[in-house]
């Protein structure tokens, strides 16, 4: 029997992801990415408990496999300073068997492209089509034609291959903020705390990395397509006067390196997550806010279990045991995680000041037991799990 081929378009960490399970598995793979080269700036990712057990599941050590990674968790403050909620590194880890990893995305990215074979990612070739024919996947790309068992729509929130195959879907929904996004280099001293805080309609994040630099984010309740001519000057505006370090994290901003993006997610689920040969994965399938930290994650979810039921069942049957296995559980997270943000985002005085209060009174044993279902939810499923139709 000659070797499987499975073509995967996208390589982000869902796409990347994918491919190495796959591999693992005794596929052959070809990641085609539009971009021309691998991507160096970016942001941070942090890789809840959930995603660390599915990449255990392919054998996968983030922290050794990018050599930056670093425990984090998260607590909340207020402008002033106050606290909402503190950080619970180690109970994280005693309750779900592993703390909340941070690392760059991009050395992420590098440790995974690293895990395959040489030249299985293909840059410079966008995926434009994938058509069915004869019991094949054929997938279009600027640089030809490739014919593969099954492809991989890993290829983003604006996914063509969503738009191809399901045209009449309303697709994505504005939250009503944006974002901005950079990581910081290393200066001499101790790593700031981690920590999100909370204002009226404003966000500012703090994620200390390895090596000594800092992924820090910030949201606004904006009009979409709000871009402020001088980024780093609206940012001064909005959170100069908030509590250390975060103004002289501020100073410290290239503008050169910070990203802005309007924060979206679908309007509605997908009917699945699959079309005959052809497979959604990450936000291509289940676009989502990032209040939870859940949107690579899930990415990551997405890849071991459609990796993991392809091992065992012929193609079709394999991809409608995991539209089965995927759909509820992700567009659940999808609708916490937009409801979340809502609450986060409050911009009334009384509305926000209820919120803190409401957030201060609960126990921190029971904040532990409210993630649960997201960081103690990934489980591979049966390979004789029933499926969907095509």
């Amino acid at each position: 029997m000659s070797q499987r081929h499975a073509v995967v378009a996208g390589a982000g960490v869902g796409g990347l992801t994918a491919a190495v399970a796959l591999h693992r598995r005794g596929w052959r793979v070809t990641v085609c990415e539009r971009a021309p080269e691998p991507a160096t700036a970016g942001a941070g990712i942090v890789l809840a408990p959930n995603a660390l057990h599915a990449l255990d599941a392919i054998g996968f050590d983030a922290t050794r496999a990018t050599g930056h990674a670093v425990p984090a968790a998260l607590g909340l403050r207020l402008p002033g300073g106050g606290r909402l909620s503190r950080a619970d590194t180690a109970g994280l880890a005693a309750r779900y068997g592993r703390p909340p990893l941070a690392v760059h995305r991009a050395d992420l990215a590098a440790a995974l492209a690293a895990a395959l074979p040489g030249r299985t990612v293909a840059y410079g070739a966008a995926v434009t089509a994938v058509d069915q024919a004869g019991g094949r996947a054929v997938v279009r790309t600027s640089s030809g034609d490739l014919s593969a068992d099954v492809a991989i729509a890993a290829d983003g929130i604006h996914s063509p291959l969503r738009h191809q195959y399901f045209p009449d879907h309303p697709g994505l929904r504005h939250s009503g903020e944006t974002a901005w996004r950079t990581v910081l280099p290393a200066v001499p001293g101790p790593a700031p705390e981690a920590a999100e805080t909370w204002g009226r309609g404003e966000r500012f994040g703090i994620v200390p990395l390895a090596d000594g630099r800092v992924y820090v984010y910030a949201t606004a309740v904006v009009p979409e397509g709000h871009r402020p001519t001088d980024p780093r000057a609206e940012l001064l505006r909005r959170y100069g006067t908030w509590h250390d370090p975060i103004p002289a994290l501020l100073e410290r901003i290239d503008p050169e390196a910070l990203l802005q993006h309007d924060l979206y997610d679908l309007a509605a689920p997908l009917p699945r997550y699959h079309q005959g040969r052809l497979a959604w994965v990450g936000d291509a399938a289940h676009a989502m806010t990032p209040n939870l930290g859940q949107g690579g994650c899930q990415a990551v979810e997405d890849a071991v279990v459609l990796a993991h039921l392809l091992a065992a069942r012929d193609v079709p049957a394999a991809l409608a045991a995991y539209s089965a296995a995927r759909v509820a559980r992700t567009d659940a997270i999808r609708v916490r995680s937009r409801r979340a943000g809502r609450v986060a985002a409050l911009t009334h005085p009384l509305a926000a000041a209820a919120r803190d209060l409401a957030v201060r009174a609960v126990p921190a044993r029971a904040a532990l037991r409210a993630l649960d279902d997201l960081y103690g939810g990934f489980t591979l499923p049966a390979h004789a799990l029933p499926g969907y139709t095509a």
